[in-house]
């Protein structure tokens, strides 16, 4: 079994080994978590130099860990059920997990703390996740089409956007990022 960083690593490397072994680890759910959480406070930490504060971090991890369980069950909804391939078996402990270490890469935000350079690594960061997704989302749904994946990835991230707006103005927050 992979250590948690080799793992990171590996996800941020896009292997798709990685999301496989992942995604067959039920024992993996923690580590998935974690790697949300580790790459939240590296975001947080990377907006200080933006002039974020401790509030900003605590919220951004909240907020990071309930975008990541609904844009979990969003993607198996949506990859599984509505637009499934021939050969799709999947539960949501798998995306949850897969999901989760395709944060990894958010791990370099950390390095927006240093001012003049956030909006740079940020973009980065972001296109670098999403790729990640991607890829994740194309194992965990056991996908032969990439295309496939990445509009399951599209349409759940609109609709969780979506989700998210509604509650945060509920709740009387800012939109998040």
């Amino acid at each position: 079994m992979s250590t948690l960083k080799e793992r990171i690593i590996r996800a941020a490397k896009l292997d798709v080994h990685l999301y496989e072994e992942v995604e067959a680890d039920t024992k993996a759910m923690g580590q998935a978590m974690l790697v949300v959480v580790i790459s939240s406070l590296a975001s947080g930490i990377g907006s200080l130099g933006k002039g974020a504060g401790f509030g900003g971090i605590v919220a951004g991890t909240i907020t990071a860990l309930i975008g990541w369980y609904l844009w979990a069950y969003l993607t198996y909804f949506i990859g599984a059920k509505l637009l499934p391939e021939p050969g799709t078996k999947a539960d949501p402990g798998e995306l949850l997990r897969t999901i989760g270490f395709a944060a990894s890469p958010g791990l370099i935000r950390v390095v927006g703390i240093v001012p003049g350079i956030s909006g740079v690594i940020f973009f980065i960061a972001s296109v670098w996740m999403l790729i990640a997704m991607i890829v994740a989302v194309r194992q965990a749904l056991d996908y032969k089409s990439t295309m496939r994946a990445v509009g399951v990835c599209v349409i759940g991230w609109v609709i969780q956007t979506v989700i998210l707006i509604l509650l945060f103005s509920m709740l009387g927050g800012a939109r998040p990022a």
